[in-house]
C-alpha cells in the first residue's frame, strides 16, 4: 500500500463511510475487488466510487465468480494471497469459465512483486499487474487504460487464415471450428497481427497498437501474450505456423499454405 495514502485514508474516513452508503449511478460500470486488506478495500473503494465505478467487494474468493456470472462485472481487481484459494486459482476460473465472462479485464492488485510473479500472473491471464505500495491515483489510470483498451471498437475487418476464424464484430476466435476463449487482450493482438500478415512488428511498435498506454507494459509482456495465443491457436506451440518469432526484430504473422 501506498503508505503516504494511509494518511488521506484517515483524514478522509467520514467521507469514504459517506460514499460507500450512496447508491451508485444508475447504469454505472461495476467492478469486484477481491482484498482482505479492510483498510487497502476501503481505500480501493474510495478512489473507484469516487471515479464513478459501482463496487462490489470481497475478503475472500468464495462466491466471487458465481456473482460474476450473474452481474458481468467491467472488470476483477483481485489480491493474489485471500484466504479460501488466492487470486491466481480465480483469475484462472474465470478464463475457463467461457463466454462471456471468460473475456472480463482482470488486474492483480498484490505484494507480491517479483518479475517472475508478474510475469506468472500475465501467464495466468491477468491484463495488468499492480504491486503494492501503491499510488490510488496510478491505480485508478490502469484500471481505466485497461477499460479503454478493452472497449475500443476494433478495425472492421474479420479475417480467415488457415484454421483460424477472427471475427472482430463479435469478437470472437474459432481455431479449426471451434470456438475459443481469448481474452480482449489477446483477441486485439492477434487481430492487429493478422490484419497485417507477413509485416514484421517490432515489440514496442505492438504495445504502441495494442496496448497503446505504454507506460505501465513492457516488451516482456508482449511476449507473454504471444506464447498464450500460440498455446490456443497453433497444434503445435514449439513450432508455430501462425504467429512467427523473427529473431532480434519481433514478430509476423504468417498465413499457412
Amino acid at each position: 500500500m501506498n503508505w503516504a495514502a494511509r494518511g488521506t485514508l484517515s483524514l478522509e474516513g467520514k467521507r469514504q463511510r459517506q460514499t460507500a452508503a450512496e447508491p451508485a449511478a444508475a447504469g454505472a460500470q461495476k467492478i469486484f475487488v477481491v482484498e482482505d486488506d479492510l483498510d487497502i478495500a476501503r481505500l480501493v473503494r474510495h478512489h473507484l466510487e469516487g471515479a464513478g465505478f459501482q463496487v462490489r467487494g470481497y475478503t475472500s474468493n468464495a462466491g466471487v465468480l458465481a456473482d460474476a456470472q450473474k452481474e458481468r462485472p467491467c472488470l476483477l481487481l483481485l489480491d493474489i494471497m485471500v484466504p479460501g484459494g488466492d487470486g491466481l486459482d480465480l483469475c484462472r476460473q474465470v478464463r475457463q469459465s467461457g463466454a462471456p465472462l471468460a473475456a472480463t479485464p482482470v488486474v492483480f492488485l498484490t505484494a507480491k512483486t517479483a518479475e517472475a510473479d508478474r510475469i506468472f500472473g500475465l501467464e495466468t491471464g491477468a491484463d495488468d499487474y499492480i504491486t503494492k505500495p501503491f499510488s490510488p491515483r496510478e491505480l485508478l489510470a490502469r484500471i481505466k487504460a485497461v477499460l479503454r483498451r478493452c472497449e475500443a471498437p476494433l478495425a472492421p475487418a474479420s479475417i480467415v487464415a488457415g484454421d483460424l476464424s477472427i471475427d472482430a464484430d463479435a469478437m470472437t476466435l474459432s481455431v479449426r471450428g471451434q470456438i475459443t476463449a481469448a481474452t480482449a487482450t489477446e483477441f486485439r493482438l492477434l487481430h492487429y497481427l493478422a490484419r497485417h500478415p507477413g509485416r514484421v512488428f517490432t515489440r514496442d511498435q505492438i504495445l504502441d497498437a495494442v496496448w497503446k498506454e505504454t507506460t505501465f507494459v513492457s516488451p516482456r509482456s508482449v511476449d507473454v501474450y504471444v506464447r498464450k495465443l500460440r498455446e490456443k491457436i497453433e497444434v503445435d506451440p514449439e513450432q508455430p505456423r501462425y504467429l512467427k518469432t523473427v529473431r532480434g526484430a519481433g514478430y509476423r504473422f504468417e498465413t499457412p499454405k
